[in-house]
Order: structure tokens, then sequence, then C-alpha cells
């Protein structure tokens, strides 16, 4: 017979599991060749002492000449606060008592539940690897009768929750529920109306304005990152804007320059649609034979000169990212885990209401040892 006890324990030992290895590696190619290590995190915190330079005791001499004085290593300090990640699942009373003499239907209940969650975490995990610490998801532009017109429509999705603030900051709308998207007009509609939402309003995940990863956007933008201004050259990251149309040329020669101030050896590209299928149009132009590659989590990928090149729906329409993955860390205090209460148990009965909630939570940070080591191609002429 299912009970809460049984469905407690399913949670725990059977889904777990496969949910973190789903969100870990599975969820996003890049997230997948990134390292997650609890390395370097201490209490709430994340420290990185990064080498900006090396031991100067290394030279060639006589033998009868002195032995060369051995120097200190130099280094910068990161820090920064490891962010909250949640993901819910809501199972009503009503459903588990429908299905308690019927183990079939539970299990199909809580699959369900679960792969809800999993998408809606992947989703969301995989659109903080792309943006900055702010969260912004969008921006409005215009409202056109009862929808507004964004400049972003594929950070949002159906039965989003999200909050919307003014270009001052000020609160205009919470909790509201996108009720449809349409990418081809980049119009949106919201569940109740537009209530107070402007034509200038910025759009949020629903409680997470300025408390997300430090992804991609922050690396490349932001004034400082973690804690560091951006005068050291290792803070500094190639950044080509304005580049036009895509050809092999401009990427080799990005690439070279990278790897020859830095070191860096770039093993990972990641770009938009449009921008792969301009890149595409280029190969097939120069009678040259485009070729794929298997990732070893699973993903096909594009090959360029052996390095493989992803499309992110989360990537800028006209942006290229040129990567290192091994100078990314995922830094964490644990893996996804239950929230469970002083009693162990992680479904718990929301008060006043007929439905018991179970909430996974991860308390990590990302991030990137060597900002110079990577690489942005922006203003790509793409194809639609």
């Amino acid at each position: 017979m299912v009970t809460l006890n049984s469905a407690d324990n399913a949670l725990k030992t059977f889904y777990l599991e496969a949910v973190k290895d789903t969100l870990d590696n599975k969820s996003n190619p890049f997230l997948a060749k990134i390292e997650k290590t609890t390395k370097n995190v201490s209490g709430k915190s994340v420290k990185v002492a990064v080498k900006t330079a090396y031991n100067s005791g290394i030279s060639a001499g006589t033998e009868e000449g002195a032995l060369p004085t051995a120097g200190t290593n130099k280094y910068l300090i990161f820090e920064t606060g490891l962010k909250n990640l949640y993901g819910t699942i809501e199972i009503s009373d009503k459903a588990i008592r429908a299905s308690a003499n019927n183990e079939g239907a539970f299990v199909n209940l809580l699959n369900d539940e679960m792969q809800s969650l999993v998408e809606n975490a992947s989703y969301n995990f995989a659109r903080m690897l792309f943006g900055n610490t702010k969260g912004v998801l969008t921006y409005a532009t215009q409202i056109i009768g009862d929808k507004v017109l964004v400049d972003n429509p594929y950070a949002l999705s159906e039965g989003m929750c999200v909050d919307a603030y003014g270009p001052d900051d000020a609160l205009l709308e919470i909790g509201k529920v996108v009720a449809s998207v349409d990418e081809d007009t980049n119009l949106v509609s919201f569940e109740g109306g537009l209530d107070n939402i402007a034509d200038d309003a910025v759009f949020y995940m629903h409680g997470s304005k300025g408390n997300e990863l430090t992804g991609l956007d922050s690396i490349f933008e932001d004034e400082t990152l973690y804690g560091v201004d951006r005068n050291h050259r290792i803070m500094r990251p190639y950044n080509l804007s304005d580049v036009g149309a895509i050809n092999e040329f401009v990427m080799q020669e990005a690439i070279d320059t990278i790897e020859k101030k830095s070191g860096s050896k770039i093993n990972f590209i990641v770009c938009s649609w449009e921008v792969r299928r301009a890149l595409m149009d280029y190969i097939k132009a120069n009678q040259t034979t485009i070729t794929t590659m298997e990732l070893e989590s699973g993903f096909k990928a594009m090959s360029f000169n052996g390095i493989p090149v992803v499309v992110d729906r989360f990537c800028p329409k006209d942006t290229m990212y040129l990567l290192n993955t091994n100078d990314f860390k995922l830094c964490q205090l644990c893996d996804w885990q239950w929230l469970e209460a002083e009693d162990g148990k992680i479904l718990k009965q929301v008060p006043g209401k007929a439905t018991y909630t179970a909430t996974l939570v991860k308390y990590a940070e990302l991030i990137c040892e060597r900002p110079y080591g990577q690489g942005r191609l922006q203003g790509i002429e793409t194809v639609v």
C-alpha cells in the first residue's frame, strides 16, 4: 500500500541519484563538461587562489655560475557567496489517496512530477550559465494591446512565474505567470493581464533577482568579478565585437590569440542556432565537409578543427563563445539533496492546503579560474 512514508523513501532512494545524474551530466552539454567539486568551499562562500605570476627560480647557467634565486608565486583571491538553487514538486493528498492501492498509478504520478522538476531545473540551470548574478530574463520594449514585446522570448516559457521591475529597480509585479510566448513575434502574454507591467519592464525569475549564478555574461561584462577588478590582465577575456560574416579565419585568429596570451586551450565552442547556420553556410560555400562529433555526455556537435561547436538556446543570437571548460568549476557545498524536516521527512504538508511538497536544493557557484583564457565573438551576421 502506498503511504507518505513509502513516497518519502522512493524520492530518497530511487529518484535522487537519477535526478543528480540528469541535472549534472545530461541536461546541458556545457554544464556536463564542467567539473563539480566541493573544494574551495568554506562555509557559505567560495574562495579560490588564482596564480597570476610564476616562481622566478628557473634559469639556464654555467657550471660555476650562481644558482637562480627562488621567487614566490603571486595570486589573486576570488571570493563569492554560494548561490541557493531550488526545485520543488507538489503532490495533492487526493492523488496520493486515489493511488494508495495502485502502486503503478503512484509510480506514474511520481514519474510525472519528477520529470517536470528535472525539465524545469535543467531549463533554468542552463539559462543561468549564460546569464549574470542579476538574473535578468528579458527586457520589455513595447506594450501591444494585452501583450508585451520582449527582446528575448526564448528566456520565457508558458507557466513560468516571473517578477517585473522597472529600469529603476522599482517592483512592478510579483509572481506573474506567463500565459503564452510567441517566438516568431516576440510577444508574451500573462495570466490575469498586464496589470502594472510597463513597456520598459525588466523580467526576472520569481524571487531570483540578484541571486543567480555568475554566468558567462558576468565573466565578460561585470566591472568586477568574484570581488576582483579588471585591472589585472588575467581578468580580461578576449572580446571581439561587430564580427560581421563568420568565417574560419575570424574564429581561428581568436583561438590563436587566446592561446598565445593565456596558454589556455579552447576546447568548447557555444553559439546560437542562427550563428551555427551562418557557420554551416560558410563551410558549404567553401566546399568543405561539415563534420560532427559525439561528446562524452551523449550530445552531438559540429566540429571546428576538432573543437565541438554546440548550440544553446540561451546563447545570444549573434554571439559565439570560445571556452576552455577546464578553467570552469561548479563549486558546491554538496550535490543535489532533498530538504529534510527534523523528523527526516522530505514530503511536507503545505500549511492550510491538502497538498504535500518536496524541495531539491544545491548550494553552488560557477567559478572561471582563468577569465583571460575565454573568448567571445559578437555582432555575427546570422542566418534566419
